[in-house]
């Protein structure tokens, strides 16, 4: 008999509410044990300090205890056995497409069939923050997992019961309880500072070393930006297991150029245009190109994704306007019944679908066609491109042509009328 999940609305967080769905809430002394300074006060949470590490310290080898997963998903399970999250994720179908790219398909009927509404505009990709709505600091104290900060020693040292130093900030790792996959959390770097949903190169090299830390080829780390599907305007990074390569991760890639050590390149191939950076002699190099990429996205009102992949050696960035072709009235009505918020998880090759019949029919065609719509076009990409090189400083590109080439993103007959079929660019607010 077919396992499936019970149907309930997205959420992050079991506290996911404000106080007009529960007034008779006091502001204080709340009674849900949550990270707010009217609970938060005298409370222990596991500290896992980490190693910063240098180029020459990045793993190469298997440690010999990855003592980081095993925290992870010790802690994750032991939610899962509390009864914290929303469904079993474990009891969702799914199932590698057949094809090429080897897309995967999951079932999760458990997501988006009741959406809180959105709490912010979509059109912006900086808004500030809002203390009103919906927060990590209303987060119950029992979804926190630990914190994770560099340790002062230089090695990694695990405290069971560290108090919360608010005054600094701590950043947390806690679950999502409304799981895409198993051990799914997110990491919110300096939660008391209730940054928004922007990228910072500090916030960047802390999503790095959680990937580097994790040593786990099948961990990986991904940003949704405001307009590109976020559905907190509260920093934060998700994070999870997923023992089979992403399709993106085997795309093909042509070098474009190289910048204080790392490699910059384009996708190929590849539904959705992106680059990928990779490289550098120190992890801080790799963050500091590709945090500056993405501030300069910011700064343009440019929606994007961001996959931290190969612990922490390999990240693609892709910029998108699909909530943007949304909004004008430019996608199918076919693709908008699926009710699938391409970010970057979907991106990835990683198709979460909410109807049955959607996963029934799943096909690399079906993949294909509706990740095209993301993609900006060829004219559009080179822009953006030409944008981020001067944002980070890059000198001329290597070759002859300073302009990317032009990319058939098919490559072969399989997808004959997809990309080609739409080269309008996407109007971007800026």
């Amino acid at each position: 008999m077919m396992l499936k999940i019970k149907r309930v609305p997205t959420l992050v967080s079991n506290y996911q509410k404000d106080q007009s769905e529960n007034p008779a809430l006091p502001l204080r002394g709340c009674g849900r044990n949550c990270l707010k300074t009217c609970c938060i006060q005298d409370a222990k949470v596991p500290l896992y300090a980490f190693k910063n590490l240098t180029g020459k310290d990045l793993p190469l080898h298997e440690p010999p205890l990855a003592f980081l997963d095993s925290l992870i998903l010790g802690e994750w399970e032991d939610r899962m056995q509390r009864g914290l999250f929303r469904y079993d994720v474990t009891a969702c179908e799914t199932k590698v497409i057949p094809g090429e790219y080897g897309f995967i398909a999951q079932l999760n009927e458990g997501r988006h069939l009741k959406k809180r509404p959105t709490e912010f505009r979509v059109d912006k990709v900086l808004q500030p923050f809002d203390e009103n709505k919906f927060n990590f600091t209303k987060v119950g104290q029992e979804e926190v997992l630990f914190q994770f900060e560099p340790s002062d020693d230089g090695q990694v040292q695990f405290f069971p019961n560290a108090p919360v130093d608010v005054d600094n900030s701590p950043s947390f790792v806690a679950i999502n309880v409304s799981p895409i996959e198993y051990g799914h959390v997110l990491l919110i770097p300096h939660i008391f500072e209730c940054l928004p949903q922007r990228i910072d190169r500090h916030s960047f090299l802390l999503a790095l070393h959680m990937a580097a830390e994790g040593d786990n080829p099948y961990f990986r780390l991904g940003y949704n930006s405001l307009g590109a599907f976020a559905t907190i305007n509260h920093l934060h990074f998700q994070a999870y297991y997923l023992a089979v390569p992403f399709p993106i991760e085997k795309a093909p890639t042509e070098k474009i150029t190289n910048f204080s050590g790392v490699k910059i390149s384009q996708l190929l191939n590849y539904p959705v245009r992106g680059l990928v950076f990779e490289g550098g002699d120190t992890l801080e190099d790799l963050s500091n190109v590709v945090s500056d990429a993405c501030i300069c996205l910011q700064n343009n009102n440019i929606p994007f994704n961001v996959l931290i992949s190969d612990s922490g050696k390999q990240v693609f960035l892709l910029p998108q306007c699909y909530a943007e072709k949304q909004a004008l009235g430019e996608v199918d009505a076919e693709l908008l019944d699926t009710q699938v918020n391409p970010a970057v998880w979907e991106i990835s090759g990683h198709m979460v679908l909410k109807r049955k019949k959607d996963y029934d029919e799943a096909s690399e065609a079906n993949a294909w066609r509706l990740l095209a719509e993301v993609s900006l076009s060829q004219e559009r990409f080179e822009e953006v491109n030409a944008l981020i090189f001067e944002a980070i400083g890059c000198g001329e590109l290597d070759g002859n042509d300073q302009s990317l080439k032009e990319v058939d993103a098919v490559g072969t007959s399989t997808h004959p009328t997809v990309v080609a079929g739409s080269q309008q660019e996407c109007v971007v607010q800026q």
